[in-house]
Formats: structure tokens, C-alpha cells, sequence
């Protein structure tokens, strides 16, 4: 099975500080992502019905970015990363998340990350 990575946007009226809260604190971790979190310097051990997955924090440019690669990825090349800016337009909040799977997963991901875009939106207040 190939790995290929897919990217999806999302908009909110929180503003990129809130949200880059929601992405690093594992208080605010745990409310939408994952069911634990426990955080030592750069490296996030989530946990998830049971079962660890660990991650570390290879990128942080604070309200811009945060790039997770994970412990156990199938390749060097994979990683989780969040983007996130003001739109000069409409005054909303862009996250942009990139993230790898299975080329026969791509929609199960997607939906599953838009799930999950739809918890932080009511955690987050926008």
C-alpha cells in the first residue's frame, strides 16, 4: 500500500492564537483530539481508547505552525502539520492541516479530520 499525503482547510472565527492553543496545550488536547495527553519538552504521547502513539514537535512557529512527526510513521518524510493565518479578506482563521495515510484511505481520513475539525470548532468557540 502506497502513503500519500492530502491536505485539507478548514476556517474559524477563533482567532490563530486560540487555536494554536487547541493544537499544543494537552489540557486543550484532550477535549478534541485525543482521550489523553501527556507532553515531555517536544515529544506528545497521545493516547487513544488504550493505545499510545507518540509524536514530536519537529516545527513550532507560534499562531503560524506546528509539525508533529510520528514515532512509529512508515517513513521519514511523514508528518502532521497544522497552518494556520488570518484571511485579509473575511477576518477568519484558516487551518490548513496536511497528514499521510493509505492511498485507499484518503476519504475515511478526510472525514475523520473533518469530525474532528467540527469538535474543536465547538471547543474552541468558532
Amino acid at each position: 500500500m502506497q502513503r500519500v499525503s492530502f491536505d485539507l482547510e478548514f476556517i474559524y472565527k477563533a482567532s490563530p492564537a486560540i487555536l494554536y492553543r487547541f493544537l499544543t496545550d494537552p489540557e486543550c488536547l484532550v477535549r478534541w483530539f485525543s482521550d489523553g495527553c501527556d507532553v515531555q519538552g517536544d515529544v506528545f504521547t497521545f493516547e487513544w481508547e488504550g493505545s499510545e502513539e507518540v509524536a514530536e514537535m519537529v516545527d513550532d512557529i507560534e499562531e503560524e505552525r506546528i509539525r508533529f512527526k510520528w514515532e512509529d510513521a512508515d517513513s521519514d518524510d511523514e508528518y502532521l502539520e497544522f497552518r494556520m493565518y488570518k484571511s485579509d479578506v473575511t477576518n477568519e482563521t484558516i487551518l490548513e492541516i496536511t497528514d499521510f495515510c493509505d492511498d485507499d484511505e484518503i476519504d475515511s481520513q478526510k472525514d475523520l479530520w473533518s469530525s474532528q475539525m467540527d469538535q474543536l470548532r465547538i471547543v474552541c468557540g468558532g
